[in-house]
């Protein structure tokens, strides 16, 4: 099924992980992509996967001027946009006693500030019939201990998200939510967490999840392409959760069963 075909679409933070997956099977299903990332090899090797369908552009969305500067190179591709998966993120420990201003604010910068200056420089490229999807995360609602800076932007996404529909509902933008569990991506191998493989990653975080393991990213970029595609047209201020029953069914993980 091409449900995609003539459409255009931004993904950012689209050289790896969730991001590189969805950007995969909008291309798949037709579309022409945009992508972005910090890193410049990552980038390129992603592009090289994902063939002439596909654009890369080095930004770093936390900077005003870059994000301008996308949107400048996106027009001047693709005249126009029909999809953003504002999808970039970073994560980092920011426990209490031990945490600076500018590395909590960072957080905050990447995760909230980009994400909604990123969503307001597309608005000129959209028209009636576009779409939104938002990044959040079950990190909203857990309470993780050290987590306070990403558990507050992940919170944030979900409350801007209904605000932007709102204020989108009448150009015709719908705009939705997926918010994902543990993920098999690699966020779990990096900064903090250096040296950590993704499966002790998930054989550590399986007992707490109803389903025992963690959302492959293809099951969250599923989520996002029903989101940003004509099937959701009845959807706008939405949420998919796609986290194997974490929130939804917590007392079904294998901690919980009677031996």
């Amino acid at each position: 099924m091409m449900r995609f075909t003539g459409k255009t679409a931004l993904v950012t933070g689209g050289n790896s992980g969730i991001g590189f997956v969805t950007a995969k099977l909008l291309i798949a299903e037709g579309a022409r992509v945009a992508i972005t990332g910090r890193d410049r090899a990552k980038l390129d090797q992603a592009v090289a996967e994902l063939g002439e369908n596909a654009l890369g552009v080095q930004a770093n969305l936390d900077d005003e001027a870059a994000i301008g500067a996308l949107f400048e190179q996106i027009k001047g591709a693709f005249g126009s946009l029909d999809i953003v998966f504002a999808n970039a993120g970073i994560s980092g420990p920011t426990p209490l006693g031990g945490t600076s201003a500018a590395a909590f604010e960072a957080i905050l910068r990447t995760n909230l500030t980009a994400v909604f200056l990123t969503v307001q420089a597309a608005l000129p490229l959209m028209s009636a019939g576009g779409a939104v999807v938002l990044n959040g995360s079950v990190m909203r609602e857990l309470g993780s201990p050290g987590s306070a800076a990403y558990s507050a932007t992940k919170a944030g996404i979900t409350g801007m998200a209904k605000v932007f529909a709102s204020e989108l509902v009448q150009r015709g933008i719908r705009v939705n939510t997926v918010i994902p569990g543990g993920t098999r991506t690699p966020i779990w191998t990096r900064g903090a967490r250096e040296g950590a493989t993704l499966d002790g990653t998930e054989q550590a975080f399986a007992p707490r999840i109803p389903m025992a393991r963690l959302a492959r990213p293809e099951e969250v970029a599923a989520a996002v392409l029903f989101l940003a595609s004509g099937d959701a047209s009845g959807m706008t201020g939405a949420e998919i959760v796609v986290d194997g029953g974490t929130i939804g069914a917590p007392w079904g993980a294998p901690i919980f069963r009677q031996r």
